[in-house]
């Protein structure tokens, strides 16, 4: 074992003493060890693809993620840790970026201030950190300069607010008005820690990327605000002298993960639906990088690309999510041949070397818990060990395939740890947000790995509207939420049934935000479902559109706003169907949700409460519409199992 912690030793001494009587484990152990599993927030190959470096998760202060650097050689040895602490204690340290010449690493670390990140330069090999930065506001992001004299970041300068729509919102008074915070490129001299921003202030930058020359960023950015307005971002050029910002590409939906191409000439970007950022997917498109026409490389794909990656002789590499599996494949941006270097039944997060065929990876599956891998595409080493022996609380997972119509889809059905084909189980179908995503073969974790150690099958069906099929199956729910997607799921859970010794007359449904609103929306439209739970779910598109504070989003998939086409939004709410439930629900939400608002939650509960559904309301104090607390956490986890466990299993 490559590394060793005193905390894998705790947990392996609680396993062995852990029991499976009565006749499952009890939620709260199954939490404790979930929560107790290593996860690992990146993993980027050196240049020269000899060393891997990571951030993984420590175990003190969860609500304060504390994190750790590590480095190691892919070849094998021992790994140094990279941090800035001079406390000996652990503090939040991210965001790794190798210099050019492999000597150095810089990281964002709040070890001088908790809560403030600055930038921290190391060497590689081990030793002191030194801060390079003294600034106040959000950071993110950080790049070299092609020739290791700065270093570029994304800035909030003087935000006290974590950037997106997952976190809390900050609590309106008094006179309400937006406040807009823009998100700039700084660059900060490697040597003097001087900092300047160069891209304009008007202008909030998602994502950027370096010219080969080093005088140049290719970044995405829309004016106004950055939470709302990353749905109408356009590509821009942006000098690094901070002397001129040009729009080169306004496209017609959403771009992510722009590219310089090696020869300088282009900027690669993927094109497509997408309902938040940093959930990706769509098409590969080249942009001249002096503006012109944007080009279609990967017309027809029946995959969806979601990160981009250049190598020397302006090969480009790409991850995809492709029929519920992940995959590694390489387009040649002239011909656009597309070549599969790589797929499995894992879930993965990737970086290249830019020469060379070196690449690392963050890697799990439903057979393996997260670590680090490294080395050739496709022939990796595995560099960390902590995760070995984490508990396993399901059993087998398949991916099934079925037809609904002329439309193909899949879905992943976990089964309980042990299966007694004699049997008939109870089935909790689990959707998954966006409607922009997918389920992939991860290590589950909370519910997905909750329910399966209760004795439930879990189904994760992919319908139209997910990735991992193509763009054409992205946009199959336009202006149709609820209807074909909702097909899709029922026509899935006749497959599941057929498949697995489940109980037709015992089936759940549990998801969150577009899986909470699938939730809302399914027990108007059938009562097949005897029990479901409904997390941050949409009631009424109407009113939603007034509440949430990310608008944009939502006229992609509607086509006007609500006041221009109000039918759209009704023949999609379930307010409108309200009458037709029967099914107990239970709702969940954040206080604090700027993504999916907690009227919504207060609008479907209170209908049910007044036409005598049973139904329960849960709201957690400062969440939003990801909920980070553990104690939050293992409360939805348990709330659910004794939901589905009373109106599945009378109990």
């Amino acid at each position: 074992m490559i590394l060793k912690r005193a905390s894998l030793a705790v947990t392996l001494v609680w396993l062995a003493s852990m029991t499976w009587a009565e006749p499952y484990p009890s939620v709260d152990s199954v939490f404790d060890a979930l929560h107790s599993l290593r996860t690992f927030s990146a993993a980027v190959i050196s240049p020269d693809g000899t060393r891997v470096a990571w951030v993984e998760n420590v175990d003190e202060s969860p609500e304060a993620r504390r994190s750790a650097i590590w480095v190691a050689p892919v070849a094998g040895g021992t790994p140094v840790r990279i941090s800035a602490a001079r406390d000996g204690k652990s503090h939040r340290e991210r965001d790794i970026a190798w210099s050019p010449d492999g000597k150095s690493i810089a990281f964002l670390s709040d070890a001088a201030q908790e809560g403030q990140l600055e930038i921290y330069i190391a060497p590689s090999s081990g030793g002191s950190a030194r801060e390079i930065t003294h600034v106040s506001g959000q950071l993110e992001h950080l790049a070299w300069s092609p020739d290791g004299k700065s270093v570029a970041f994304l800035f909030i300068e003087g935000s006290t607010q974590e950037a997106g729509a997952l976190v809390p919102y900050k609590l309106d008074s008094g006179l309400v008005e937006e406040k807009i915070e823009e998100q700039r490129i700084a660059i900060a001299d490697a040597a003097a820690g001087n900092v300047r921003q160069v891209s304009p202030a008007n202008l909030y930058v998602y994502e950027y990327d370096w010219s080969p020359d080093g005088k140049t960023f290719a970044a995405s950015g829309a004016e106004g605000s950055g939470t709302n307005n990353y749905w109408i971002a356009q590509l821009y050029t942006v000098r690094a002298d901070g002397s001129a910002t040009r729009s080169i590409w306004k496209p017609q939906l959403q771009i992510a993960s722009p590219r310089w191409s090696p020869d300088g000439r282009s900027v690669a970007v993927i094109h497509g639906l997408m309902s938040d950022f940093g959930s990706t997917g769509g098409d590969i498109w080249l942009v001249p990088a002096d503006g012109g026409a944007a080009r279609n490389v990967t017309p027809g794909i029946a995959s969806s690309p979601n990160h981009l990656f250049f190598r020397a002789g302006n090969e480009l590499l790409f991850t995809e999510n492709v029929d519920g599996d992940s995959g590694i494949s390489s387009v040649d941006p002239e011909s656009g041949k597309v070549s599969k270097l790589w797929s499995g039944a894992d879930d993965i997060h990737l970086s290249v070397a830019r020469s060379g065929s070196a690449s690392a990876i963050v890697r799990s599956s439903f057979e393996s818990a997260p670590a680090v891998w490294a080395g050739p595409v496709g022939s990796w080493r595995q560099i960390t060990h902590d995760n070995d022996r984490a508990p396993r609380f399901w059993g087998q997972a398949r991916s099934l395939h079925w037809q609904n119509g002329g439309t193909r889809v899949q879905g992943w059905l976990l089964a309980p740890k042990e299966v007694d084909s004699a049997r008939r189980y109870p089935l909790i179908v689990q959707v998954h947000g966006g409607p922009a995503g997918a389920a992939m073969p991860n290590w589950p974790t909370r519910w997905t790995a909750t329910l399966p150690s209760q004795g439930y099958f879990v189904f994760l069906p992919n319908p139209r509207g997910s990735y991992g099929f193509g763009e054409a199956f992205t946009q199959g729910n336009v202006k149709d939420f609820g209807h074909g997607d909702l097909a899709d799921i029922m026509s899935g859970v006749d497959e599941a049934l057929k498949e697995a010794p489940v109980d037709k007359d015992r089936i759940g449904l549990v998801g969150w935000s577009y899986g909470g609103y699938m939730a809302m929306w399914a027990v108007t439209q059938t009562n097949r479902f005897k029990a479901a739970v409904a997390g941050a779910g949409i009631v009424s598109w109407q009113s939603y559109y007034g509440q949430n504070r990310i608008d944009q989003w939502m006229i992609p998939y509607f086509g006007k706003s609500v006041y221009e086409d109000p039918q759209v939004y009704a023949k999609s709410s379930p307010i409108t169907y309200i009458t037709q439930v029967r099914t107990p629900t239970l709702v969940l939400h954040g206080d604090r949700d700027s993504e999916v608002p907690t009227p919504q939650g207060y609008e479907f509960w209170h209908a049910l409460k007044t036409l005598g559904v049973p139904t329960q309301l849960v709201i957690y104090e400062n969440e939003g519409h990801g909920i980070r607390k553990p104690a939050d956490q293992r409360d939805i986890q348990k709330r659910t199992v004794e939901w589905f466990d009373k109106y599945l299993r009378g109990k």
